[in-house]
């Protein structure tokens, strides 16, 4: 056996692999780098978007575990006509009857009655807020709390007082609670006494100017009739009580009360938020689409700059297959170097992100995982012409160029 046939047999070690195909990125790193750029980028788009959506979702549902899924809310529907129905006055009451209920309070909205910072604000910003009566433990029932002063209770339930939903503080300029202070409500000054934390699950309250019932209907002439209901049932019959609802709110038009269970509208909601994710991994594919163009490109320039280093190799016995396997294992390294830069700049995207949002930082599995087994792929794709071209030289034609 001649020692070009043994040479011709023999496979090389991954390790001399490795540092072979090293060879070509090392001495020309500004092009690797500008070549792997666009798998980085491809590859940090997939595991940022799949990795801030993953911690958005554990944040909220992390969210909705702390404030319960026993929340159920009642509301007033529409009539035939298409009017605005009414809850009966005992609505409340009647559902507190039924067994598994743990706890209910209510809101009504008192219609055409503005609240505003001042009587000086032109009557046409309304910034979009409402004025309810509240019973008064409804902080506790919808998962809320009050974030400064204090809530209503029996005494100041009854006097023009008010509590401002964590919204409607921040449009009207409050940020604190201090002796005296005053808003404009129905044409009259109420005092002003606390400001709530905002609700997740009845986000509606957050844009509530909040009274007493008794100071409602003295002083700003409310009907007394609740617009929505919120109660707590046991979690394993949560179910079995929203069956219920309907008929136990309004007897006579069971068909004109609207029955929910609020968080299952923000896991629907976080639902639809992954939905789009398939926009932005569209837009991540077509990166890593540039960036194996990339990576083919300056292989194909590799080959015919490298004609020289192929003849030569030739000439000292490697085969094709040893020169294929060369340019094959370059491209896939170069490629996989992007990879590892994509994941770990996805990974530091989605941790600060998260950060700042106070979510648990969570970077799926399938996301770095499969973002490098798509890069070695892509590398193995994009490499596989030049390599053939390269294999295909023969080793006369390549040293001419010596």
């Amino acid at each position: 056996m001649t020692t070009t046939t043994a040479l011709g047999t023999h496979r090389m070690r991954p390790a001399d692999l490795a540092r072979l195909s090293a060879v070509g990125i090392r001495t020309r790193k500004l092009r690797a780098a500008l070549s792997a750029l666009g798998i980085a980028i491809g590859v940090g788009a997939i595991v940022a978007v799949l990795g801030l959506s993953s911690s958005s979702q554990a944040g909220l549902l992390n969210e909705i575990s702390k404030l319960g899924t026993n929340l159920l809310t009642v509301a007033n529907g529409q009539t035939l006509s298409g009017d605005t129905a009414e809850l009966p006055v005992a609505a409340p009451g009647m559902i507190s009857r039924i067994g598994p209920v743990t706890a209910v309070d209510d809101t009504g909205t008192i219609s055409n009655v503005p609240a505003y910072r001042s009587p000086l604000i032109p009557p046409i910003n309304t910034n979009a807020l409402s004025v309810d009566a509240t019973s008064l433990g409804l902080p506790l029932t919808v998962g809320t709390s009050v974030a400064q002063g204090r809530f209503l209770n029996q005494a100041t339930a009854r006097e023009p007082v008010a509590v401002l939903g964590a919204a409607a503080a921040g449009r009207m300029g409050i940020d604190r609670i201090y002796p005296g202070e005053r808003i404009w409500v129905g044409g009259q000054w109420f005092y002003l006494v606390g400001i709530l934390h905002p609700a997740v699950l009845a986000p509606e309250i957050d844009t509530s100017v909040l009274i007493g019932y008794p100071a409602a209907e003295k002083y700003l002439g409310f009907d007394g009739h609740p617009s929505e209901i919120y109660l707590r049932a046991h979690t394993d019959e949560v179910n079995a009580v929203h069956d219920l609802l309907a008929a136990t709110a309004n007897p006579e038009f069971p068909n004109q009360v609207n029955v929910a269970r609020p968080s299952d509208a923000l896991v629907a909601q976080a639902d639809a938020k992954g939905a789009l994710n398939s926009l932005f991994l569209g837009l991540g594919a077509v990166s890593l689409l540039v960036g194996a163009v990339g990576v083919a490109n300056i292989m194909l320039i590799g080959v015919l700059e490298r004609r020289s280093e192929i003849g030569l190799r030739r000439s000292l016995g490697a085969t094709k297959g040893h020169i294929r396997t060369q340019f094959l294992a370059e491209a896939v390294l170069l490629s996989l170097l992007g990879g590892a830069a994509g994941v770990a700049a996805g990974a530091i995207s989605t941790l600060i992100y998260a950060s700042t949002k106070h979510w648990t930082a969570v970077v799926p599995t399938i996301a770095w995982a499969g973002g490098l087994a798509a890069a070695i792929l892509i590398g193995a794709i994009a490499g596989l012409l030049p390599a053939i071209r390269a294999a295909q030289l023969s080793p006369t034609e390549a040293l001419r160029t010596v």
